[in-house]
């Protein structure tokens, strides 16, 4: 009797490390075990990359809160998103492909530790997205313009932009809102 629950003790503790072990290999299985956590909320607020001669600048000045992107510059405002900040590893993995559909100026900032050139994906979406990468000082380097994966697909092409973070909204919101590379970003103070 003994040796049967030792044996059965033993390939249990055998599949479980075998569970754990796949899991830390392979990305998405770890997020599926673990989840990704809470996002934190904030606003971006965006502001155009003009200053006319005769305007009278305008500050890029933080909600209350902190919860809002801003976007600025010395000329106007030109938008402003409420976003889901994702900054851990697990939750930028999962970013949209886990919700159904955007409100038109909801997104998601996903923060990353440096300023480089990073690559996104459409990874199991069911809405189109524009990705804005943005420097570390706020400065919209590349904007993509991204459809759904194809029909049985669960990837899109690789989408690569050089900066400390990426904000994805609902595709055409740039158009919508005139937002343009050059652009400022005014970030929630948490992550800025």
């Amino acid at each position: 009797m003994q040796r049967r629950l030792a044996v059965g003790i033993a390939v249990a503790a055998v599949a479980v490390a075998v569970v754990f072990g796949a899991a830390t290999v392979l990305p998405g299985l770890w997020v599926d075990v673990v989840g990704v956590g809470d996002y934190e909320e904030g606003t971006v607020t965006i502001h155009d990359n003009t200053t006319p001669e005769t305007a009278t600048p305008i500050p890029c000045d933080r909600s209350p809160n902190a919860t809002e992107v801003v976007a600025c510059s010395d000329s106007r405002q030109l938008a402003t998103v409420t976003v889901n900040i994702s900054d851990t590893g697990r939750q930028r993995y999962v970013g949209l492909s886990e919700t159904a559909s955007l409100g038109p100026d909801e997104g998601m900032l996903f923060v990353h530790e440096s300023e480089e050139t990073h690559t996104y994906v459409m990874r199991n979406m069911s809405f189109p997205l524009d990705i804005i990468f943005v420097a570390e000082n706020g400065t919209i380097t590349t904007i993509h313009h991204a459809p759904t994966p194809p029909d049985g697909e669960q990837y899109s092409e690789r989408y690569s932009g050089y900066g400390k973070y990426v904000l994805e909204v609902n595709r055409g919101w740039t158009n919508r809102t005139g937002v343009a590379v050059g652009d400022r970003v005014e970030l929630p103070a948490e992550v800025a």
